[in-house]
């Protein structure tokens, strides 16, 4: 398999790797918004019904071309759809039910660490002391924002039991990232993640029905009908291709670092959409962020 660990960042990839964090930092947003309407497997399964509804089209031809592949990789495809699609999502908005967005965000941070550990543990995978430098610097940059520059914010958190949810949520994303790239690249991911949405959809089916017995979806405002729209299609459909292509291209360490940008497209949405203050710590750990990432992303596994 080809080693891309260490290729040449262009635009195009860097538009890949940057597109994801910032769809996904509004999926924090609507999926707040929503919370008290609509419960967690339900906002799953109309998450990924709309996915579905948006990709079939366009991945019916290479989804039916490529079955035979499926096959082959069928306990990756199996894993990676109940890891990203299934569970991950499910997990964080169950989580987010009983913890803090804050926290959220800081268990999020932890993607490229779990990625690294999980990737040396199991694949090989090794990381140079520049990337793992850039890794922690990233890391001190999220702190930054999420404690608004206040180190007593983050000494005064206090843990739920969602945390714990959440971060078991964070080890499946890690694990979906590790599994993807096992997946060759001449499986066309278009038509595979019509194939990791419809296996998520069948095993959502009876999650729902349970649900159903004691939780009630309510969809009584236009702002949550247009929240569901943006759920099901921007962070599900085209976050989920950018990063997979991603994941492809530059690897599972660097494309997972990128993630640590999600509190930085938080804030600037924050302050666009709600009219929030953009504050100077908010600069300074974007600054911060970036450089981690830029390191990050220079340095070469021994």
């Amino acid at each position: 398999m080809t080693d891309t660990s260490h290729a040449t960042l262009t635009p195009y990839t860097l538009g890949l790797l940057l597109l994801p964090p910032l769809l996904w930092a509004g999926n924090f947003i609507a999926g707040r918004a929503v919370s008290h309407e609509v419960p967690p497997v339900a906002l799953s399964l109309i998450r990924w019904g709309l996915a579905f509804l948006c990709l079939l089209p366009f991945a019916i031809k290479p989804f039916l071309r490529d079955r035979v592949h499926y096959l082959n990789y069928r306990w990756h495809v199996l894993g990676t759809a109940m890891t990203g699609v299934l569970a991950f999502n499910l997990l964080v908005y169950w989580g987010l039910h009983s913890t803090s967005a804050t926290n959220g965000i800081i268990l999020n941070s932890f993607i490229p660490f779990l990625v690294a550990i999980f990737g040396g543990l199991f694949y090989q995978q090794r990381l140079s002391t520049r990337q793992l430098l850039g890794l922690l610097i990233s890391l001190i940059g999220v702190l930054t924002v999420v404690s608004h520059g206040d180190i007593q914010v983050l000494r005064s958190l206090a843990f739920a039991p969602g945390d714990i949810i959440i971060f078991v949520a964070m080890i499946c994303w890690a694990l979906f990232t590790l599994w993807l790239k096992q997946i060759p690249a001449f499986i066309d991911r278009t038509g595979l993640m019509l194939c990791q949405v419809l296996i998520a959809l069948i095993l959502l089916l009876p999650l729902y029905i349970w649900e159903k017995q004691t939780a009630v979806t309510t969809v009584d405002h236009i702002q949550t009908v247009w929240s569901l729209l943006y759920i099901g299609i921007f962070p599900s459909v085209i976050a989920f291709l950018a990063y997979a292509k991603a994941v492809t291209l530059v690897g599972s360490v660097r494309a997972s670092v990128f993630i640590h940008a999600m509190p930085i497209f938080g804030s600037l949405l924050s302050s666009v959409l709600l009219s929030e203050p953009f504050h100077g710590y908010q600069l300074a750990g974007m600054l911060t962020i970036f450089c981690g990432i830029g390191l990050a992303n220079t340095g070469k596994p021994h």
